[in-house]
């Protein structure tokens, strides 16, 4: 069998953005073949759960996100994942920053230019955005994720 394709999606504290990006790809993709996991650029949240908006809009749609926990993106997940999409810029600009040569910078591309290719788009931080946001990142997670499991 040959190794799995590895994908990481990345946000600040991953605990909004990500693990529901994580969550709906991992839903869409064959587990013999694919594996999905989330992190952050920073260090606020390592090893709790994602916020409880994000369990709740995620449940909403059949998706129990729960065992997710957070980490903080290191220099080592480029060796570890095939694909990492980023949130937004300030996520880009801090991943790359990490890369150590083409073939890692590569790699590194944020998410919503899935739907609209080179407009460098962003996932807003839902946070602080109340219910209503956690909706709207996860409709447009939904999209960008489907294009993703169509295409890897």
């Amino acid at each position: 069998m040959s190794e799995k394709v590895k994908v990481l999606m990345v946000c600040l504290g991953n605990i909004c953005r990500s693990p529901l990006a994580h969550g709906i790809l991992e839903n869409k993709l064959d587990p013999s073949k694919y594996t999905v996991d989330s992190a952050g650029t920073g260090a606020y949240h390592i090893g709790k759960q994602p916020d409880l908006r994000s369990i709740a809009v995620a449940r909403k749609y059949g998706l129990d996100i729960t065992n997710q926990r957070a980490q903080q993106f290191k220099a080592r997940h480029f060796d570890e994942f095939d694909h990492i999409f980023v949130m937004d810029a300030s996520n880009y600009y801090n991943v790359i920053e990490l890369a150590s040569n083409d073939e890692e910078h590569q790699k590194v591309n944020l998410i919503l230019n899935e739907l609209t290719p080179g407009m460098d788009s962003e996932v807003p931080d839902p946070y602080y955005g109340g219910d209503q946001g956690f909706e709207n990142v996860y409709q447009m997670l939904e999209e960008a994720c489907d294009k993703i499991s169509k295409r890897i």
